[in-house]
């Protein structure tokens, strides 16, 4: 069995944002699949559900976005009918109950981390990545087998981020996770990049989850200054389900 984790990213990753209150934080999300269930059963089911609702086509995909469901934007204006958006919300949420899948969720308070490190940082992005992928390791150790990471394109200078901050941790570990458990457990040095184009499934789920596992951990530490919706909370606790678990403890939510 090879496993994929799917990286989805929410905030702005620049340090010198911090101060600015809808900017402070940075959160990364990964959805660990197995890829052969990707394959025989998510990316059928979930697209099963598009050209339901959204006639979807092999030619011209409707690709998820959190965001463009959320305002019944094109191409998914038949949610503006409120019995069709029910119908819709609900055969989604019991799908994302069904799939079999893990989600590591990591947030940084990008303001809390520039006062307490004066002198020598993190970069952002790259500590979120290397606790999000200390995880994933010891994922797959437990598992006895590898995977890969595969995190949806940016454009191409944070494209480079990306595979820097990667070819980093594969190259020299971090302070938890030596450079050849890195390497035993992660089957290729190179971070997969696709577009939403590429109609991923897996990085498509991610989009879905990432906002609502964010917000869990904010409001869980007192640091979330809104309510958060209705649909949110009801895939928060389906989220309860599919956090990484070790000794019934979740292991697969954390604020840095």
């Amino acid at each position: 069995m090879k496993y994929r984790i799917y990286v989805d990213e929410v905030g702005n990753p620049d340090l010198e944002s911090s101060d600015n209150p809808n900017h402070r934080f940075l959160s990364l999300t990964g959805v660990i699949l197995e890829l052969g269930y990707v394959q025989e059963t998510l990316h059928p089911q979930m697209e099963q559900l598009k050209a339901e609702y959204f006639h979807s086509h092999p030619d011209e995909p409707v690709i998820f976005h959190r965001k463009e469901l959320l305002n019944a934007k094109p191409p998914f204006e038949a949610l503006q009918d409120p019995t069709v958006h029910k119908q819709f919300d609900d055969e989604l949420l019991g799908l994302m109950e069904s799939w079999v899948y893990t989600v590591i969720s990591v947030c940084l308070d990008k303001q809390k981390h520039k006062e307490m490190y004066t002198i020598w940082r993190y970069d952002p992005y790259h500590y979120c990545l290397a606790v999000l992928l200390e995880r994933f390791v010891f994922f797959l150790r437990r598992k006895n087998c590898a995977g890969d990471v595969m995190a949806e394109s940016r454009g191409g200078k944070e494209d480079r981020r990306l595979k820097t901050s990667f070819h980093n941790l594969w190259q020299r570990g971090t302070d938890y996770v030596d450079p050849q458990q890195f390497q035993d457990r992660l089957s290729s040095r190179q971070l997969k990049v696709k577009t939403k184009a590429n109609n991923v499934s897996g990085l498509q789920l991610a989009d879905l989850l990432a906002h609502p596992s964010r917000n869990e951990i904010l409001e869980e530490n007192g640091l979330l200054d809104r309510e958060i919706a209705p649909f949110a909370q009801r895939v928060i606790s389906i989220l309860q389900g599919k956090y990484d678990q070790r000794g019934g403890r979740i292991f697969g939510k954390k604020l840095l």
